[in-house]
C-alpha cells in the first residue's frame, strides 16, 4: 500500500508494464500564467493544501448545508468517468490544472490501484476535532447533543445498561439515527403507539421478495368497506 500511495500522489503509475511512468494526460487548455483572484489564501506545502477562503455566516443555513455536501462528496464522479473503446479510463478534471491538463488516462488495473489507494485504513478517524469539540476539552460535555465529555458522570442506572466497551463508545443507536436524520421511528408502534420488539431478522432475499409481494397482492384485492344507504325507521300502516 506504501507504493500505492507514493504513485498516487505524485502521479505515476503504479502497477502494470509502464510502471514509474507519468500518467497520460490531455492538456486542451493554455498553462494558467497568473493565478486566480482570490486564492491568496490557499497555502499548499508537502502535497497538503489548506483552503480558508470559504466564509459562512451563522444565519446562511442554505451556504453552510452547500459547504457539507462538498466536503462529504465522493472523491471521484460518475458523471465525468467514461470507458474508451481501447478499454482504458478516462476522467475529466473538475478544474484544469495549471499545465492546462483536463483530463487523465488510466489501464484498468491502476485505476483500480488509485481507488485502493482512497480506502481509509481501518480504525483510523477521517474526522479529527478540535476546540471545544476536542475528546479532552472540558467545553465539550456542554455543546455535544449527547451530552458527552471530559469530567461527566454517570449514574447508576446508565453504568448497567452500558456493558461492553462498544456500548460505552456508541452515541447513538441505528433507530436512533434514523429518527433523528430521516425521521423515521422504528421503536414506536404507529397504530398503537407502544414499544416494538424484533422478533425476526429475514435475510434471505426469495423470502423477502415472497413477503413483499404478498403484501402487494394484499393491498391490491382489499376492498373499501361500503357502507349501505341511510334510510328512516319503518313508518305504521295508516289503515291498521
Amino acid at each position: 500500500m506504501q507504493q500505492l500511495y507514493g504513485h498516487s500522489i505524485t502521479y505515476r503509475i503504479a502497477i502494470g508494464p509502464h510502471q514509474g511512468r507519468k500518467v497520460f494526460a490531455l492538456q486542451s487548455r493554455p498553462p494558467l500564467e497568473a493565478p486566480k483572484a482570490g486564492s491568496s489564501r490557499l497555502a499548499k506545502v508537502a502535497g497538503f493544501s489548506l483552503h480558508a477562503g470559504v466564509v459562512v455566516q451563522a444565519h446562511q443555513r442554505d451556504q453552510l448545508e452547500r459547504l457539507c455536501r462538498v466536503i462529504a462528496r465522493p472523491a471521484v464522479s460518475e458523471k465525468r468517468l467514461s470507458l474508451l473503446d481501447d478499454g482504458r479510463i478516462r476522467y475529466e478534471l473538475k478544474t484544469p490544472y495549471r499545465d492546462g491538463t483536463t483530463h487523465v488516462m488510466f489501464e484498468p488495473l491502476d485505476f483500480l490501484a488509485r481507488l485502493a489507494a482512497l480506502v481509509p485504513k481501518p480504525r483510523v478517524n477521517l474526522t479529527r476535532f478540535h476546540g471545544v469539540f476536542a475528546p479532552n476539552s472540558t467545553y465539550r460535555i456542554q455543546v455535544t447533543p449527547s451530552k458527552r465529555g471530559k469530567g461527566r458522570k454517570r449514574d447508576a442506572d446508565e453504568a448497567e445498561q452500558c456493558h461492553s466497551p462498544a456500548q460505552r463508545r456508541a452515541a447513538m443507536s441505528w433507530a436512533q439515527r434514523l429518527k433523528r436524520v430521516f425521521n423515521i421511528d422504528i421503536e414506536t408502534c404507529s397504530t398503537c403507539g407502544g414499544a416494538l420488539n424484533v422478533i425476526a431478522c429475514i435475510e434471505d432475499p426469495r423470502v423477502i421478495d415472497k413477503i413483499l409481494t404478498h403484501l402487494d397482492n394484499k393491498a391490491a384485492l382489499a376492498q373499501p368497506v361500503v357502507l349501505p344507504p341511510s334510510r328512516a325507521p319503518p313508518q305504521r300502516n295508516l289503515f291498521d
